[in-house]
């Protein structure tokens, strides 16, 4: 297995360690988008049986799943309206360590992952009040969160300022490396036979009457029982689907900066949130800091404003971050539906869409790939997923009608 010390950097180079796959004639489910979701979906179908080939208009992972930080966090991360997704959240989190095990072991890449739970930090009185009521959310929706002081707080992490007023701790609140789990999944899948097709644009759906049976590519057509879309932040903009079968998903950029930390630097040892960031370090000495959160479509590049607000609302409550250097800085899209929650559903015969995960792709990982496991295996998605179709995004009469 990978020794999690020697990094591996697949934000730069997500192709490097594999030759380029031709597009087959056919397969039994073809893939639409190589992100984190898509190979998930994908290892999980060829473990099935399964003839699986995955279309990626870029590199794997270039949209969203190498941009991102990695939290598992359904405690931190749950606010006010997202008791609906919080179920599949806790699923989800429930299948991980099995997850984790299986991946690692058909890939050979430790993928990092960290136990060591998350602080949710205030600084001041108007923080904390806002913390409180996040903590009041938590107690009554039966997550574990322990409040703790200032001093309680920084006994964990003696690095932070003092200024730290109070935080919440949250055990069962994880973290894994994105560039290692994208690793293990291109290996697990290349290994299990899934075919990989980088670079290749997917130009329209094959249908024959009122079902997809295949893809139309800028390699050629590729044949399929089942077509999967798995587009991230472009599932809502492709062009593949007819305005009936529209999805509410567009992409909401962040951007992010990887900080090099050093014995003298020093670093932490839990995933930190505050207001204005979160802070995830890693095994191999980096520390992630993320991210920005903007409305503005696809546009792209890093800008001075987002670095600006990364480092200042870091450097706030980690005032060692100014010795610190700046390795690497990017941005992604991440895939937002209306409600912030995933869409896992059969859209018309022959075609499955797995999209929207908002900031929750890597958490909902494990639930999305059993889910479209199941659902092409015995017909349906499990109780779990039930709630996460399409048609909740329809107008009241309509489904009262339906």
């Amino acid at each position: 297995m990978l020794d999690p010390s020697r990094p591996i950097d697949l934000r730069r180079s997500p192709a490097a360690a594999r030759a380029q796959s031709a597009l087959p004639a056919r397969c039994d489910v073809a893939i639409v988008g190589g992100g984190l979701i898509g190979l998930s979906i994908a290892w999980r179908l060829v473990e099935r049986g399964r003839a699986v080939t995955v279309v990626e208009r870029e590199t794997v992972g270039a949209g969203a799943s190498l941009a991102a930080t990695g939290m598992l966090a359904p405690a931190a991360e749950h606010e006010p309206g997202s008791d609906p997704l919080l179920p599949l959240a806790l699923e989800s989190l429930s299948r991980w360590p099995g997850f984790r095990d299986a991946l690692q072991a058909a890939s050979g890449v430790d993928i990092d992952y960290r136990e060591e739970g998350t602080l949710v930090l205030a600084i001041g009185r108007d923080e904390v009040e806002r913390l409180r009521f996040r903590h009041d959310l938590q107690v009554r929706s039966g997550l574990e969160a322990t409040w703790l002081s200032g001093p309680q707080v920084r006994a964990r992490e003696p690095a932070l300022r003092p200024a730290v007023t109070a935080g919440l701790y949250c055990p069962h609140d994880h973290q894994v490396d994105p560039s290692r789990v994208m690793a293990a999944l291109v290996r697990a899948c290349t290994a299990a036979g899934v075919t990989i097709v980088e670079n290749c644009s997917v130009e329209a759906l094959d249908w024959a009457g009122d079902r997809v049976t295949g893809l139309l590519t800028g390699q050629g057509r590729l044949a399929a029982e089942t077509v999967i879309l798995a587009a991230g932040a472009w599932s809502g903009q492709t062009g593949l689907l007819p305005d009936a079968l529209a999805l509410p998903v567009r992409p909401l950029k962040g951007q992010s900066l990887a900080l090099r930390t050093t014995a003298r630097t020093g670093t932490l040892t839990h995933m930190v949130w505050t207001e204005q960031v979160h802070m995830a370090p890693k095994s191999d000495g980096h520390l992630i800091v993320g991210a920005t959160v903007e409305d503005c479509g696809f546009t792209p590049g890093v800008t001075a404003g987002g670095l600006y607000a990364l480092l200042e609302g870091a450097r706030r409550v980690l005032p060692g971050i100014e010795e610190m250097a700046v390795e690497a800085v990017w941005s992604g899209y991440r895939p937002t539906s209306d409600d912030d929650a995933p869409i896992i559903d059969t859209l018309a015969p022959g075609l499955v869409a797995a999209t929207g995960h908002h900031r929750n792709g890597y958490l909902l990982a494990p639930a999305t790939a059993d889910a479209v496991a199941a659902l092409l295996t015995d017909g349906a998605v499990p109780d779990y997923a039930s709630a996460f179709g399409r048609a909740r995004f329809a107008p009241a009469e309509t489904r009262a009608r339906a």
